[in-house]
């Protein structure tokens, strides 16, 4: 249903929605779960999205959690919305509460081989790019960073 809405009224409803979320989550404090992926081509590069709300960053694709789903299903759930693209030989690499902007969340980090070709939704989000993974772009997240390099260790242990 979503998809008859304008992409670039949606992206901006996504802005609004973000800027209400992080106010909410300073007064409500909930308790969430979440995905984190690092997802690499065949050629060993990683790839990081710009997503069209908050910090104009690059990011590591993931999302939430819903109710009652595995985590690795939500990866892919949220890969396949966000890119349209499936994963292959997903590996969890950790799982950690982290304190994000007033709520506490369960970031479940996974790492795995891209299984066709990621493309924007240019709703979410509005670029892509594939880096190496050991000269990764100016402007990162900081999740970005600390997972590329977990997940080069469980690739690295895998040969």
């Amino acid at each position: 249903m979503l998809h008859l809405i304008p992409a670039p009224l949606h992206r901006a409803l996504y802005r609004v929605a973000d800027r209400v979320r992080r106010r909410w989550w300073r007064i409500r404090r909930p308790r969430r779960a979440s995905v984190l992926m690092a997802a690499f081509d065949e050629g060993g590069r990683v790839l990081l999205v710009r997503h069209s709300y908050g910090p104009l960053v690059w990011a590591l694709p993931g999302g939430g959690i819903d109710r009652g789903e595995e985590p690795a299903l939500a990866a892919l759930r949220e890969f396949r919305e966000e890119l349209g693209c499936g994963l292959a030989d997903i590996v969890a690499l950790e799982s950690r509460v982290h304190d994000e902007g007033g709520s506490q969340d369960l970031r479940h980090v996974f790492a795995a081989r891209l299984a066709g070709s990621p493309l924007p939704d240019m709703r979410e989000i509005v670029e892509i790019g594939l880096f190496e993974p050991h000269a990764l772009p100016g402007g990162c997240d900081w999740r970005v960073a600390p997972a590329v390099r977990l997940a080069l260790v469980a690739r690295s242990q895998e040969r």
